[in-house]
């Protein structure tokens, strides 16, 4: 088992600081404020961005989805345009668009990529956010739609047509036309009772928040198990940020230097707001760090610093570019396949791994691709 390393593209904006102000300032929506150290996500500094991605060897980036960011689907298959080999982890909450249009949407998308799509499916685990979407249901029956909907999704990629009489949907002939070629691989997420069994059913790939590794084994052991009751194999991913330069000492320095931007009222709004939050997993994030910036070195070169003042995915590896990748073998000798990996701002931090980070792992035989590196540098010495 190699490992396959993603990066991520700031759809809802980028910059040098860790504050989500989009999220808590108290208008977000004010374009007309000028915030230092922010960079809006327009279509060409996120193709920057994944040219970098593509160029530095990552296989696929990964976008949001949600109020604050771009749409995920338009985004990525306009940047599909300017790379050529970047696949595209589509992010997307299965309560807000039919199941076969969704098929339908994945199938015209590896046509016109020429298979470059992966999906993220987003039960969501925000009550407030899914209203906003017009989705009022509860969290656990959430998780039960998106049961729903992934096994209305597969069986209409058959190619033949199809029907499903659940709860939530009810579909008579449903067809794609042309199934998609190759089919996307699903990324399922969730650590709540609800979200285990529809992981086991359905997901190719579980995907699951950077939380130490002992409890990284605990739910990867946890959704093996429900899996092998479903007759399945589930491969395992891990969402972290990313902090790497040449020194160790260096390397935390810039995790300081991010912590020191942060003032105590952004913290606190940030921890109120997230605290608010249904989902398992972000309740995790937060008990991880408990909103306090005393210890934030959970695990060796593990970070809590970014969950103080971000939803989602609160930890960083942080270390040498040797020790964040010990980091990465360590768990993928928990079963852990995929990396999907984030930093701020988002395209210095590529660089910062993919010519520091990736190097060492294909030096100890990680990567199933080695990157291009470009032809040597002849220097010669003077006489």
């Amino acid at each position: 088992m190699t490992v396959h390393v993603h990066w991520f593209l700031p759809t809802g904006g980028d910059g040098r600081t860790l504050v989500d102000r989009h999220a808590y300032a108290a208008n977000p929506v004010d374009r007309t404020r000028a915030v230092s150290g922010v960079r809006a996500p327009d279509i060409e500094y996120l193709a920057q961005i994944a040219k970098a991605a593509e160029q530095l060897g990552f296989e696929a980036v990964l976008t949001p989805t949600g109020t604050w960011c771009e749409d995920a689907w338009l985004t990525t298959v306009a940047l599909a345009q300017h790379t050529e080999r970047l696949k595209f982890l589509v992010a997307f909450r299965p309560g807000v668009i039919s199941p076969t249009l969704a098929a339908q949407m994945a199938a015209t998308y590896q046509r016109i990529t020429r298979g470059r799509l992966l999906l993220n499916v987003v039960t969501g685990g925000d009550s407030t956010e899914q209203r906003r979407f017009g989705d009022q249901l509860g969290h656990d029956q959430r998780y039960a739609r998106t049961d729903e909907f992934l096994s209305v999704v597969r069986g209409v990629w058959s190619g033949q047509p199809y029907d499903f009489d659940g709860a939530h949907y009810q579909v008579e002939g449903g067809l794609t036309a042309l199934p998609p070629d190759p089919l996307p691989e699903i990324f399922f997420g969730g650590s709540s009772a609800a979200a285990g069994p529809v992981a086991a059913r359905h997901a190719d790939v579980y995907l699951t928040w950077g939380e130490p590794p002992e409890q990284v084994k605990e739910k990867i052991d946890w959704i093996r198990s429900l899996a092998e009751r479903e007759g399945r194999t589930v491969r395992f991913g891990i969402r972290l940020h990313t902090i790497s330069r040449d020194s160790s000492a260096e390397a935390w320095r810039t995790a300081g230097r991010l912590l020191d931007d942060l003032d105590p009222e952004s913290i606190a709004a940030a921890q109120a707001a997230l605290g608010r939050s249904e989902s398992v997993g972000q309740q995790r994030m937060l008990a991880l760090h408990g909103g306090s910036s005393d210890r934030l070195e959970i695990s060796p070169n593990l970070w809590a610093g970014v969950g103080l003042v971000r939803g989602g995915a609160g930890t960083a590896l942080v270390g040498s570019h040797a020790e964040v990748a010990d980091r990465i073998e360590e768990y993928h000798a928990l079963g852990v396949e995929h990396f999907v990996l984030s930093g701020y701002p988002h395209l210095e931090e590529a660089y910062w791994f993919g010519e520091g980070v990736i190097p060492e792992l294909a030096v100890r035989g990680l990567l199933s691709r080695v990157p291009a590196t470009g032809a040597p540098i002849l220097v010669a010495s003077g006489r």
